[in-house]
Protein backbone atom coordinates (compact mmCIF):
# COMPACT_ATOMS: atom_id res chain seq x y z
CA UNK A 1 0.00 0.00 0.00
CA UNK A 2 2.88 2.01 -0.40
CA UNK A 3 0.74 4.69 -2.63
CA UNK A 4 -1.89 5.38 0.21
CA UNK A 5 1.04 6.64 2.64
CA UNK A 6 3.36 8.81 -0.44
CA UNK A 7 3.11 12.21 1.32
CA UNK A 8 0.84 14.89 -1.03
CA UNK A 9 2.07 18.29 -1.22
CA UNK A 10 -0.26 21.28 -2.74
CA UNK A 11 1.59 24.42 -2.88
CA UNK A 12 2.94 24.92 0.84
CA UNK A 13 0.94 22.05 2.85
CA UNK A 14 2.11 18.59 3.08
CA UNK A 15 -0.66 16.07 3.36
CA UNK A 16 0.92 12.63 5.59
CA UNK A 17 -1.17 10.28 3.52
CA UNK A 18 -3.49 10.29 0.31
CA UNK A 19 -6.52 9.15 2.74
CA UNK A 20 -8.72 12.28 3.53
CA UNK A 21 -12.21 12.84 5.67
CA UNK A 22 -14.82 13.80 3.29
CA UNK A 23 -17.29 16.76 4.72
CA UNK A 24 -19.77 15.00 6.26
CA UNK A 25 -22.48 17.00 8.51
CA UNK A 26 -22.88 16.27 11.82
CA UNK A 27 -26.30 18.11 12.13
CA UNK A 28 -25.32 18.88 15.90
CA UNK A 29 -24.23 22.69 15.94
CA UNK A 30 -26.40 25.23 17.34
CA UNK A 31 -26.44 29.06 16.32
CA UNK A 32 -24.03 27.56 13.83
CA UNK A 33 -21.14 27.27 16.85
CA UNK A 34 -19.00 23.80 17.08
CA UNK A 35 -19.13 22.04 20.28
CA UNK A 36 -17.40 19.46 21.98
CA UNK A 37 -19.34 16.62 19.63
CA UNK A 38 -17.27 18.28 16.61
CA UNK A 39 -14.09 18.42 19.07
CA UNK A 40 -14.37 14.83 19.04
CA UNK A 41 -15.47 13.82 16.00
CA UNK A 42 -12.82 15.48 14.08
CA UNK A 43 -10.03 15.01 16.46
CA UNK A 44 -10.65 11.27 16.32
CA UNK A 45 -10.71 10.90 12.37
CA UNK A 46 -6.74 13.07 13.09
CA UNK A 47 -5.96 10.52 15.84
CA UNK A 48 -6.78 7.62 13.16
CA UNK A 49 -4.21 8.51 10.88
CA UNK A 50 -6.46 10.49 7.90
CA UNK A 51 -3.50 13.29 6.22
CA UNK A 52 -6.77 15.60 5.38
CA UNK A 53 -9.66 16.22 7.86
CA UNK A 54 -12.23 18.46 5.31
CA UNK A 55 -14.77 19.53 8.34
CA UNK A 56 -18.75 19.35 7.39
CA UNK A 57 -20.72 21.71 5.46
CA UNK A 58 -19.81 25.35 6.82
CA UNK A 59 -22.50 27.78 6.50
CA UNK A 60 -21.63 31.14 5.10
CA UNK A 61 -24.73 32.83 6.15
CA UNK A 62 -27.76 31.83 8.82
CA UNK A 63 -30.05 31.19 5.57
CA UNK A 64 -27.20 28.97 4.03
CA UNK A 65 -27.78 26.59 6.40
CA UNK A 66 -28.90 23.16 5.03
CA UNK A 67 -30.73 22.48 8.76
CA UNK A 68 -30.78 25.09 11.93
CA UNK A 69 -27.95 22.49 13.15
CA UNK A 70 -25.28 22.95 10.53
CA UNK A 71 -21.72 24.90 11.41
CA UNK A 72 -21.68 28.47 10.66
CA UNK A 73 -18.73 30.97 9.53
CA UNK A 74 -21.09 34.02 9.30
CA UNK A 75 -20.10 35.66 12.60
CA UNK A 76 -16.55 36.22 14.08
CA UNK A 77 -17.89 34.63 17.61
CA UNK A 78 -17.75 31.30 15.21
CA UNK A 79 -14.22 31.34 15.37
CA UNK A 80 -13.00 30.29 18.23
CA UNK A 81 -14.86 26.83 18.88
CA UNK A 82 -13.55 25.86 15.30
CA UNK A 83 -9.79 27.31 16.73
CA UNK A 84 -9.56 24.78 19.17
CA UNK A 85 -10.39 21.62 16.37
CA UNK A 86 -8.07 23.14 13.91
CA UNK A 87 -5.40 23.13 16.64
CA UNK A 88 -5.90 19.90 17.97
CA UNK A 89 -6.14 18.40 13.94
CA UNK A 90 -2.64 20.07 13.61
CA UNK A 91 -1.30 18.66 16.85
CA UNK A 92 -2.19 15.08 15.46
CA UNK A 93 0.11 15.52 12.05
CA UNK A 94 -3.30 15.62 10.06
CA UNK A 95 -4.31 18.64 7.92
CA UNK A 96 -7.53 20.64 8.38
CA UNK A 97 -9.84 21.78 5.35
CA UNK A 98 -13.24 23.07 6.14
CA UNK A 99 -16.08 23.31 3.25
CA UNK A 100 -18.12 26.31 2.98
CA UNK A 101 -21.36 26.27 1.78
CA UNK A 102 -25.01 27.76 0.71
CA UNK A 103 -27.51 25.42 0.46
CA UNK A 104 -29.81 27.56 -1.49
CA UNK A 105 -33.25 26.21 -2.21
CA UNK A 106 -32.32 23.09 -0.23
CA UNK A 107 -31.58 25.09 2.99
CA UNK A 108 -34.53 25.41 6.05
CA UNK A 109 -34.93 21.79 6.66
CA UNK A 110 -34.97 19.74 9.48
CA UNK A 111 -32.21 17.27 10.16
CA UNK A 112 -32.39 13.79 8.31
CA UNK A 113 -32.70 11.95 11.95
CA UNK A 114 -35.61 14.37 12.16
CA UNK A 115 -37.00 13.38 9.27
CA UNK A 116 -35.88 16.17 7.07
CA UNK A 117 -38.62 18.07 6.11
CA UNK A 118 -38.35 21.93 4.67
CA UNK A 119 -39.48 23.87 7.90
CA UNK A 120 -41.79 26.68 7.08
CA UNK A 121 -40.31 29.90 8.60
CA UNK A 122 -43.15 29.40 11.65
CA UNK A 123 -41.47 26.06 11.98
CA UNK A 124 -37.86 27.60 12.90
CA UNK A 125 -37.25 27.81 8.92
CA UNK A 126 -36.64 30.45 6.57
CA UNK A 127 -37.27 32.12 3.19
CA UNK A 128 -34.84 30.52 0.79
CA UNK A 129 -32.67 31.50 -2.04
CA UNK A 130 -32.01 30.28 -5.30
CA UNK A 131 -31.22 31.22 -9.03
CA UNK A 132 -34.87 30.76 -10.29
CA UNK A 133 -37.61 29.79 -7.82
CA UNK A 134 -37.94 26.36 -8.55
CA UNK A 135 -38.33 24.14 -5.44
CA UNK A 136 -36.54 21.18 -4.88
CA UNK A 137 -39.01 19.12 -4.21
CA UNK A 138 -42.66 20.09 -5.84
CA UNK A 139 -44.51 19.89 -2.84
CA UNK A 140 -42.10 22.20 -1.05
CA UNK A 141 -41.88 25.95 -1.07
CA UNK A 142 -40.51 27.92 -4.18
CA UNK A 143 -37.07 29.91 -3.12
CA UNK A 144 -36.71 33.66 -3.49
CA UNK A 145 -35.17 34.22 -7.00
CA UNK A 146 -32.11 36.36 -6.38
CA UNK A 147 -31.40 39.87 -8.26
CA UNK A 148 -27.94 40.51 -8.94
CA UNK A 149 -27.65 42.82 -5.92
CA UNK A 150 -28.39 39.40 -4.08
CA UNK A 151 -26.20 37.33 -5.94
CA UNK A 152 -23.18 39.98 -5.15
CA UNK A 153 -24.33 39.97 -1.45
CA UNK A 154 -23.54 35.78 -0.99
CA UNK A 155 -20.01 36.40 -2.93
CA UNK A 156 -19.00 38.80 -0.62
CA UNK A 157 -20.29 36.13 2.36
CA UNK A 158 -18.23 33.22 0.43
CA UNK A 159 -15.03 35.81 0.65
CA UNK A 160 -15.81 37.09 4.27
CA UNK A 161 -16.29 33.46 5.74
CA UNK A 162 -12.91 32.36 4.30
CA UNK A 163 -11.04 35.25 5.96
CA UNK A 164 -12.62 33.52 9.32
CA UNK A 165 -11.76 30.00 8.03
CA UNK A 166 -8.32 31.42 7.98
CA UNK A 167 -8.61 32.87 11.73
CA UNK A 168 -9.68 29.50 12.50
CA UNK A 169 -6.28 27.86 11.53
CA UNK A 170 -7.51 25.89 8.89
CA UNK A 171 -4.92 25.33 5.87
CA UNK A 172 -7.52 24.53 3.18
CA UNK A 173 -10.79 25.91 1.86
CA UNK A 174 -12.99 23.78 -0.22
CA UNK A 175 -15.99 25.80 -2.26
CA UNK A 176 -19.16 23.89 -2.16
CA UNK A 177 -20.21 23.73 -5.70
CA UNK A 178 -21.69 20.61 -5.64
CA UNK A 179 -25.02 18.62 -4.14
CA UNK A 180 -27.52 20.72 -5.62
CA UNK A 181 -26.71 23.54 -3.34
CA UNK A 182 -26.72 27.27 -4.27
CA UNK A 183 -23.86 27.30 -6.76
CA UNK A 184 -24.53 23.84 -8.59
CA UNK A 185 -28.16 25.22 -8.73
CA UNK A 186 -26.41 28.20 -10.83
CA UNK A 187 -24.48 25.34 -12.87
CA UNK A 188 -27.50 23.56 -13.88
CA UNK A 189 -30.03 24.13 -16.61
CA UNK A 190 -32.42 22.14 -15.03
CA UNK A 191 -32.37 24.61 -11.86
CA UNK A 192 -31.14 27.95 -13.41
CA UNK A 193 -33.89 29.04 -15.42
CA UNK A 194 -32.77 33.05 -15.62
CA UNK A 195 -32.30 34.84 -18.69
CA UNK A 196 -29.92 37.21 -17.06
CA UNK A 197 -25.75 36.96 -17.32
CA UNK A 198 -26.16 34.83 -14.73
CA UNK A 199 -27.92 31.90 -16.88
CA UNK A 200 -28.59 30.29 -20.44
CA UNK A 201 -24.95 30.12 -21.71
CA UNK A 202 -22.45 27.67 -20.22
CA UNK A 203 -19.99 30.93 -19.51
CA UNK A 204 -23.59 32.14 -17.66
CA UNK A 205 -23.91 29.52 -15.49
CA UNK A 206 -20.76 29.63 -14.06
CA UNK A 207 -20.13 33.06 -13.63
CA UNK A 208 -21.23 32.74 -9.80
CA UNK A 209 -18.61 30.34 -8.54
CA UNK A 210 -15.77 32.00 -10.66
CA UNK A 211 -17.23 35.02 -9.03
CA UNK A 212 -17.03 33.25 -5.42
CA UNK A 213 -13.59 31.87 -6.41
CA UNK A 214 -12.53 35.21 -7.36
CA UNK A 215 -13.45 36.11 -3.97
CA UNK A 216 -11.99 33.83 -1.51
CA UNK A 217 -8.21 33.81 -3.58
CA UNK A 218 -8.29 37.39 -3.11
CA UNK A 219 -8.30 36.66 0.64
CA UNK A 220 -6.88 33.50 1.02
CA UNK A 221 -3.30 33.15 1.48
CA UNK A 222 -1.30 32.74 -1.72
CA UNK A 223 0.44 29.26 -0.05
CA UNK A 224 -2.45 27.81 0.92
CA UNK A 225 -4.26 25.21 -1.20
CA UNK A 226 -7.84 25.57 -2.70
CA UNK A 227 -10.58 23.43 -3.22
CA UNK A 228 -13.38 23.35 -5.35
CA UNK A 229 -16.10 20.32 -4.73
CA UNK A 230 -18.24 19.54 -8.06
CA UNK A 231 -20.99 17.44 -8.81
CA UNK A 232 -19.38 16.44 -11.73
CA UNK A 233 -23.17 15.17 -13.94
CA UNK A 234 -26.48 15.75 -12.59
CA UNK A 235 -26.95 11.96 -14.16
CA UNK A 236 -30.39 13.58 -15.87
CA UNK A 237 -31.41 14.50 -19.12
CA UNK A 238 -30.25 18.15 -20.15
CA UNK A 239 -28.68 18.64 -16.83
CA UNK A 240 -25.29 19.42 -15.93
CA UNK A 241 -22.49 17.27 -17.87
CA UNK A 242 -19.38 16.04 -17.25
CA UNK A 243 -18.07 17.47 -20.34
CA UNK A 244 -19.11 20.60 -19.07
CA UNK A 245 -17.23 19.56 -15.21
CA UNK A 246 -14.24 19.36 -17.33
CA UNK A 247 -14.49 22.61 -19.26
CA UNK A 248 -15.10 24.62 -16.03
CA UNK A 249 -12.32 22.40 -14.26
CA UNK A 250 -9.94 23.85 -16.62
CA UNK A 251 -10.86 27.15 -15.84
CA UNK A 252 -10.83 26.92 -12.44
CA UNK A 253 -6.97 25.60 -12.67
CA UNK A 254 -6.18 28.91 -14.50
CA UNK A 255 -7.87 31.13 -11.90
CA UNK A 256 -5.73 29.08 -8.92
CA UNK A 257 -8.03 26.46 -7.82
CA UNK A 258 -5.83 23.33 -6.89
CA UNK A 259 -8.17 20.95 -6.62
CA UNK A 260 -11.16 19.39 -7.65
CA UNK A 261 -12.84 17.21 -5.61
CA UNK A 262 -15.14 15.17 -7.36
CA UNK A 263 -18.76 14.06 -6.46
CA UNK A 264 -22.47 13.79 -8.08
CA UNK A 265 -25.58 14.24 -8.66
CA UNK A 266 -28.01 16.07 -5.57
CA UNK A 267 -29.76 18.55 -7.63
CA UNK A 268 -32.31 16.65 -9.04
CA UNK A 269 -35.05 14.77 -6.74
CA UNK A 270 -35.72 12.00 -9.97
CA UNK A 271 -32.06 11.70 -11.22
CA UNK A 272 -31.31 7.45 -11.31
CA UNK A 273 -27.55 7.42 -10.32
CA UNK A 274 -25.55 4.22 -10.93
CA UNK A 275 -24.26 3.61 -7.22
CA UNK A 276 -22.07 0.95 -6.86
CA UNK A 277 -18.22 0.88 -5.25
CA UNK A 278 -16.53 3.61 -6.71
CA UNK A 279 -18.56 5.00 -9.44
CA UNK A 280 -17.01 7.92 -9.04
CA UNK A 281 -13.84 7.42 -10.16
CA UNK A 282 -14.05 7.75 -13.80
CA UNK A 283 -15.62 11.48 -13.11
CA UNK A 284 -12.24 12.18 -11.32
CA UNK A 285 -10.32 10.75 -13.71
CA UNK A 286 -11.73 12.31 -16.56
CA UNK A 287 -11.27 15.51 -14.46
CA UNK A 288 -7.71 15.15 -14.00
CA UNK A 289 -7.12 14.64 -17.46
CA UNK A 290 -7.35 18.25 -17.97
CA UNK A 291 -4.08 18.46 -15.60
CA UNK A 292 -5.68 19.82 -11.80
CA UNK A 293 -5.51 17.88 -9.04
CA UNK A 294 -8.61 15.61 -8.06
CA UNK A 295 -9.56 13.69 -5.30
CA UNK A 296 -12.40 10.55 -5.80
CA UNK A 297 -15.00 9.64 -3.46
CA UNK A 298 -18.01 7.75 -2.98
CA UNK A 299 -18.63 4.30 -1.88
CA UNK A 300 -14.43 3.69 -1.68
CA UNK A 301 -13.91 1.30 1.37
CA UNK A 302 -10.60 -0.83 1.49
CA UNK A 303 -7.04 0.22 1.18
CA UNK A 304 -6.90 -2.23 -2.06
CA UNK A 305 -9.36 0.01 -3.63
CA UNK A 306 -8.19 3.49 -2.24
CA UNK A 307 -4.48 2.53 -3.97
CA UNK A 308 -5.37 0.73 -7.38
CA UNK A 309 -6.87 4.40 -7.96
CA UNK A 310 -3.91 6.04 -6.82
CA UNK A 311 -1.62 3.99 -8.23
CA UNK A 312 -4.00 4.45 -11.83
CA UNK A 313 -3.51 7.98 -11.34
CA UNK A 314 -7.39 8.23 -11.71
CA UNK A 315 -7.05 10.97 -8.64
CA UNK A 316 -4.42 12.29 -6.32
CA UNK A 317 -6.37 12.03 -3.12
CA UNK A 318 -9.11 10.26 -1.79
CA UNK A 319 -11.61 10.85 0.66
CA UNK A 320 -13.82 8.81 2.52
CA UNK A 321 -17.23 9.14 3.84
CA UNK A 322 -19.30 6.33 5.48
CA UNK A 323 -16.27 4.72 6.09
CA UNK A 324 -14.56 6.75 8.17
CA UNK A 325 -17.77 7.50 10.40
CA UNK A 326 -17.69 3.81 10.70
CA UNK A 327 -14.09 3.32 11.48
CA UNK A 328 -12.07 6.23 12.42
CA UNK A 329 -9.12 4.58 12.54
CA UNK A 330 -8.67 3.15 9.16
CA UNK A 331 -6.11 5.05 7.96
CA UNK A 332 -3.93 3.20 10.90
CA UNK A 333 -4.79 -0.25 9.36
CA UNK A 334 -4.27 0.74 5.47
CA UNK A 335 -0.62 0.13 6.17
CA UNK A 336 1.84 -1.59 7.84
CA UNK A 337 4.13 1.87 7.99
CA UNK A 338 1.59 3.79 9.63
CA UNK A 339 2.88 5.60 12.66
CA UNK A 340 0.62 4.73 15.68
CA UNK A 341 -0.18 7.49 18.58
CA UNK A 342 2.22 6.05 21.51
CA UNK A 343 -0.80 6.22 23.69
CA UNK A 344 -2.73 3.41 21.49
CA UNK A 345 1.01 1.13 20.88
CA UNK A 346 -0.31 -1.58 22.76
CA UNK A 347 -3.29 -2.47 19.90
CA UNK A 348 -1.59 -2.39 16.96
Amino acid sequence: MNKIHQPLTIKSVTLRNRIGMSPMCQYSAQNGFANNWHYVHYGTRAVGGAGLIIVEATAVAPEGRITPYDLGLWNDAQIEELRKITDFVHSQGAVAGIQLAHAGRKASHDAPFNGGKQLAPGEGGWVTIAPSPLPFETAEIAPAELDEAGILHVVGQFRDAAVRAREAGFKIVEIHAAHGYLIHQFLSPLSNKRTDNYGGSFENRIRLLLQVVEAVRSVWPAGLPLFVRLSATDWTLNGWTLDETVQLSAILHEKGVDLIDCSSGGNILTAKIPVGPGYQVALSEAVRNTGIMTSAVGLITTPQQINSILESEKADLVLLGRELLRNPYFALHAGENTSWPEQYLRGK
